[in-house]
């Protein structure tokens, strides 16, 4: 109650639109309407051509602002709002058992003071009613892919492991904030199937 009273006297702005939020949590109502989650094929990510690929849309416009608000931002909240939205494209018959977030690398997880994935996989998973487990690890620190030029993505190649015994048995939700040419996905995958995993589906705020 108390909170909702400081958020109803602060100014703050929506990260999606500017306007002005008021008591609302993370987006404004309009932006929040405008959340539409999507089930896709990606063929890089799986050779079979099945829908296992969730996303909000395209990386610009709400979508983008949001991330960029959690992920440089600090602004944390917004991973219920799009954990919310993200958990409601996820097809029932996937029968997903457990949510994995991509992680970061220790160095930069200190730097940014949390992973904008395992809170979006908290989130989803919550939605779900399915755990989310922190079954993935970096081996190594890798730049930035939204940065890198395609011919520089292949150092993703062997840049995940599995924690012991973190594996969750059942399909997999794998999750991160954003899809770029796919590379740490596929590397996520890769590390997921060689340990075991038989199914794993992806979900993304944008791609």
């Amino acid at each position: 109650m108390l909170a909702g009273l400081w958020r109803t006297l602060l100014p703050r702005a929506c990260p999606g639109c500017g306007a002005q939020l008021g008591a609302e949590v993370g987006l404004c109502p309009s932006c929040r309407g405008g959340l539409r989650a999507h089930v896709e094929s990606y063929s890089p990510l799986r050779s079979r051509p099945e829908p296992h690929l969730v996303s909000l849309g395209r990386y610009r416009g709400v979508e983008r602002r949001a991330v960029r608000a959690l992920k440089f931002g600090g602004a944390r909240e917004l991973a219920g709002v799009l954990g919310e939205a993200l958990a409601a494209g996820v097809p029932p018959q996937w029968g997903v058992g457990a949510v994995v977030p991509v992680p970061l690398h220790p160095s930069r997880e200190r730097q940014r003071g949390y992973n904008q994935a395992e809170l979006l996989a908290r989130e989803v998973g919550r939605h779900l009613q399915v755990p989310c487990v922190d079954a993935l690890r970096r081996t190594r620190a890798t730049r930035q892919q939204a940065r890198q030029q395609a011919a520089g993505r292949h150092e993703m190649t062997g840049a995940f492991a599995v924690r012991t015994g973190r594996l969750p048995s059942g399909p997999l939700l794998l999750l991160d904030d954003v899809m770029t040419s796919g590379s740490t996905l596929i590397a996520c995958r890769d590390a997921l199937s060689a340990a075991g995993a038989a199914e794993i589906y992806v979900a993304v705020v944008a791609r």
